[in-house]
């Protein structure tokens, strides 16, 4: 392919990461600057210029959108960054926060505009309670972005079939399948428990552990009443982050009440912890729960493995690509409602069967220690890093035009 420059529009990008898509773009940015002329172009503060060989340009909201909504905001600093992409050979943008600037920067600068699909827009309807009118601005970038794009990267095989449905008018031609991916170097297990004492874990006792958003799609009620059916010596061990409304914030606060009024051993951390300290958590987990009603693949499923944990998680999205039933985990059946919600059509039979799920886990400790360690090796062979950034550099191969 010979040097070429590669522009990266994101949202998340480091020190700001909140979520899978800001730690997929981390690790493939990382990787990727081996191979082009990499120009990451992000949202946010200003940061270092340089990662990892490649050049970092943060971007702001303009000073005159600062009280407009969240999507008018975000369509601002796309403006600001479409001139900075000129004499890029390829735009390549992650999330509909990026994707205007991809879109908009091909139409003026001749280029390809790649996408990375790390949700969608149509599968999340919850966000008009965050977004307002700003979710039907948000649905339109992103249609309009993926309608036009020369290339789509799906997460998983579930999120292309999402794709699909979701944006009939897009060409399954160009939706390719690249998982996300984990650096196993990085996230190994760690037996020390000098962290998770200091949390307030007991690393004798069997735990069940939780870490993610609070966002309707992570599903965390549910978890809330299945820990309610746990055997009595069982920890639920919540890293949570902040949730997304008042409302899930009031119902989440209200099951953990209830929750802490019935068992002991329910540790709540309400805050990002470090890395070292999350890798000891993920390395003393019994099992690693992920009760999401829409994943499209599930990045923190595969750090729950790269330390050892063995994973219930609800089949749905790109979750059975990634955990391999009875053999990493377990996976827990899930019929949704087909109007974009997720929502569980029987969620009481959801919750039970979890709950029985982890017991099953929880209840033989051999066995899921067993788990982890398939866990760990199907992680180290299929999800590394340096794999997935050559099969990105493929799909750029693909649009780009031929050079003489």
């Amino acid at each position: 392919m010979g040097l070429v420059r590669i522009d990266i529009v994101t949202k998340e990008f480091p020190p700001e990461i909140y979520g899978g898509a800001g730690v997929h773009v981390a690790e493939l940015s990382r990787v990727l600057s081996k191979h082009v002329d990499l120009q990451v172009r992000a949202f946010g503060a200003p940061r270092d210029t340089d990662y990892h060989g490649a050049t970092v340009t943060s971007y702001q909201v303009p000073e005159d959108l600062g009280g407009a909504n969240a999507a008018v905001q975000t369509l601002g600093v796309d403006l600001r960054i479409v001139p900075d992409v000129e004499g890029a050979d390829l735009v390549h943008s992650h999330t509909w926060y990026a994707n205007m600037a991809g879109h908009l920067a091909s139409l003026l600068h001749g280029i390809p505009h790649v996408l990375s699909a790390h949700s969608l827009e149509p599968l999340r309807p919850w966000k008009a309670e965050q977004l307002g009118g700003g979710y039907a601005l948000s649905s339109w970038v992103e249609k309009t972005a993926y309608e036009a794009a020369a290339a789509i990267i799906a997460v998983s095989e579930g999120m292309r079939q999402d794709i699909l449905r979701s944006y009939p008018d897009v060409d399954s031609a160009k939706v390719r399948v690249v998982h996300n991916g984990i650096d196993v170097d990085m996230w190994q297990r760690d037996e020390n428990d000098d962290a998770v004492r200091a949390l307030g874990i007991d690393p004798a006792k069997p735990s069940v552990v939780f870490v993610g958003r609070n966002t309707r799609q992570k599903g965390v009620p549910y978890l809330l009443r299945a820990a309610a059916k746990l055997p009595a010596d069982v920890q639920l061990v919540l890293c949570l982050g902040a949730a997304d409304t008042p409302e899930l914030a009031a119902e989440t606060a209200r099951l953990i009440e209830e929750l802490q009024s019935q068992r002991t051993g329910v540790v709540l951390i309400e805050r990002m912890l470090p890395r070292h300290e999350l890798i000891q958590v993920l390395s003393h987990a019994t099992a690693f729960a992920c009760p999401s009603i829409y994943e499209p693949l599930g990045i923190v499923n595969l750090e729950a493995m790269a330390c050892g944990a063995a994973v219930v998680a609800s089949a749905t999205g790109g979750i059975p690509e990634v955990v391999e039933h009875g053999q990493t985990g377990l996976l827990v059946d899930l019929e949704q409602v087909t109007d974009g919600t997720g929502t569980p059509l029987d969620p009481e039979k959801f919750v039970t069967e979890f709950a029985a799920a982890l017991t099953e886990v929880v209840s033989d400790p051999e066995r899921a220690r067993a788990m982890g360690k398939a866990g760990r090796l199907r992680a180290e062979k299929h999800f590394s890093w340096e794999s997935i950034t050559e099969t990105t550099l493929e799909v750029y191969r693909s649009v780009l035009p031929a050079r003489s």
